[in-house]
């Protein structure tokens, strides 16, 4: 034998071992206790089925492996062709195409505009919950397409052109004029370098092509310093008509099947949500029209700005529930010390609390999607969506970045590799707190509400009081909150703690009312007990059922 024999000398180093197995083919509905719950509480029931199959779809290795290859091949941007023609164009990876059929096709965008009514808002935060954790920016388009159609049914005779292709299940990505597509999507263009959440400082200006105001055409000279998905058909942008701030519906292409000049500068190189195209944009006399009154821009956008929002929160409670996924999925298979992580008194510590923060997330987005099923004919459910939105999206959108690093130190050296799920999680874990109004922007737009329409308050403590005399923790945190409440000194520069414990508050009640007994213990016992949620995760109080918790979220159960 060769002195050089591997089976002498031992050339084969090692077998791979202790390694948890990829986590692919698994069904991400039936695998989350909570959503099922949820679905099933809050009005969807009938959608169990569809949302099984989605589920099915999602945990998928092939859609899986679609997230994975639009984040490694990120858009680019062309804005000339061979001959020097200005084209404008971002093109994307097959597998972005791909994830944005799936979300266009499964109604993301259009199926509770669709078919309205009982569990209808909360079926479709479902999908994009679902849909979320395996691509996030994708679903930025797609949030901002079904977002639109309030603010288009200010202007009804644009809304009837418009609205029936936008809410089409047919994904249509050709660069050709609107009316010879099968289904459209719409994008955002609001912020300015100058201003920024400060629209009234935009100075894009909008000349009347004729008489002007709502529903005329007007030119639109200036630029937009973030346009988000700019491959869309249409945007929604505000500018300087005569009259003031404005809102517009400004397509790419006009009327007379000539390209409108919407001339993309560069692509914007963001830390997260890669997959999808943001880019600063030169308006040089482009056709639009008027949508809502003259001057009443901010008012007609925040019609879609709120429904993005409430995105955000879906998003986020996404991100933590995935996050979840990967720490569970991770420390039920490696062993350290002589047992596996998740038998680990410690870790079991930061694993429940990790559960914890995440069913609460996802407790008061899922009581919100009920609301907006509901808000057309009840005005209490109208005041707990346009008060709870603010909260959610400061509140849950704030959480998601500490969760996803603590997820990620739980699968240690590996999880910061950037062939895990866990470094994209985490970059695209501040996005939702940022854009759509960042969390300054939401404790002032709290104050406004509780100013000037003062009965929101006053819904959301009904709604809170409900839990009243169930825990004792959660009685005194509401307590002390209403005496908060009744100081009025200082209360913007008290906002962010304000609107802190009021999200606390709401999400403690449901949780007390509707939750696992268990998660319910643990959060009121952690994050009300000492009046403050500012701390490191993994300090849940002795006596928590930590093992009880990791066995509802592992992602080996199966809902019944």
């Amino acid at each position: 034998m060769s002195q050089f024999e591997p089976d002498r000398h031992g050339a084969k180093t090692h077998q791979v071992e202790n390694q948890p197995p990829p986590l692919l083919d698994y069904n991400s509905y039936t695998m989350d206790r909570a959503l099922s719950e949820a679905v099933e509480r809050e009005g969807a029931a009938a959608q169990i089925d569809s949302l099984k199959a989605f589920g099915e779809l999602t945990g998928s290795a092939k859609v899986i492996e679609w997230g994975e290859q639009a984040n490694a091949n990120p858009p680019q941007l062309f804005t000339h062709d061979r001959y020097g023609n200005r084209i404008d164009e971002v093109r994307f990876h097959p597998s972005y195409h791909q994830l944005m059929a799936m979300s266009i096709e499964h109604g993301l965008h259009a199926s509770h505009w669709l078919a309205p009514g009982p569990g209808a808002q909360v079926a479709r935060a479902a999908r994009f919950y679902l849909q979320t954790q395996v691509e996030a920016s994708h679903l930025c388009p797609v949030c901002m397409t079904s977002a639109v159609i309030p603010a288009l049914a200010r202007q009804p005779e644009v809304a009837a052109q418009w609205a029936p292709r936008i809410q089409s299940l047919a994904y249509d990505p050709g660069n050709r004029q609107s009316t010879d597509k099968s289904g459209l999507t719409i994008g955002m263009a609001m912020t300015e370098k100058q201003g920024g959440s400060d629209v009234q400082a935009n100075s894009t200006r909008a000349y009347p092509l004729g008489a002007g105001g709502p529903g005329q055409a007007y030119e639109l000279v200036g630029h937009k310093y973030f346009v988000s998905a700019p491959m869309s058909d249409a945007f929604m942008v505000l500018a300087q008509a005569p009259g003031g701030l404005s809102c517009f519906l400004l397509p790419r292409w006009r009327p007379d099947g000539s390209r409108n000049p919407i001339q993309i500068q560069r692509l914007k190189p963001k830390m997260g949500n890669v997959a999808n195209a943001s880019c600063e944009t030169e308006l040089r006399g482009a056709w639009a029209q008027m949508i809502g009154d003259e001057g009443r821009g901010v008012a007609t956008i925040l019609q879609m700005v709120s429904m993005t929002r409430f995105d955000c929160m879906i998003g986020s409670s996404a991100g933590m529930r995935q996050a979840v996924v990967q720490a569970l999925h991770h420390a039920h298979h490696r062993r350290a010390f002589g047992n596996r992580l998740v038998e680990q008194p410690l870790m079991q510590n930061v694993l429940a609390d990790l559960v914890v923060e995440q069913e609460a997330a996802l407790m008061l987005t899922m009581r919100i999607a009920r609301a907006l099923d509901a808000s057309a004919d009840d005005s209490s459910e109208r005041d707990l969506v346009r008060i709870g939105t603010a909260l959610g999206k400061y509140w849950i959108c704030k959480r998601t970045p500490g969760h996803a690093y603590e997820a990620m130190e739980c699968i240690g050296g590996s999880g910061v590799m950037e062939d895990t799920p866990m470094p994209r999680l985490y970059r695209e874990a501040p996005v939702n707190a940022i854009w759509e109004g960042s969390g300054n922007v939401q404790c002032l737009d709290l104050l406004r509400v509780l100013a000037n329409k003062p009965h929101t308050l006053e819904t959301l403590l009904r709604e809170i009081d409900q839990a009243a005399g169930i825990d004792p923790q959660l009685d005194r945190f509401v307590a002390d909150l209403t005496l908060e409440l009744g100081d009025q000194h200082e209360l913007e520069y008290r906002s962010r703690a304000l609107v802190e414990r009021l999200a606390l508050a709401l999400q403690g009640s449901l949780l007390v009312r509707f939750g696992d007994a268990t998660i319910s213990d643990a959060f009121c016992r952690s994050r009300l007990a000492n009046g403050s949620s500012g701390y490191l995760y993994g300090n849940l109080p002795r006596g928590i059922d930590c093992s009880a918790i990791i066995a509802r979220a592992w992602p080996g159960f199966i809902a019944a």
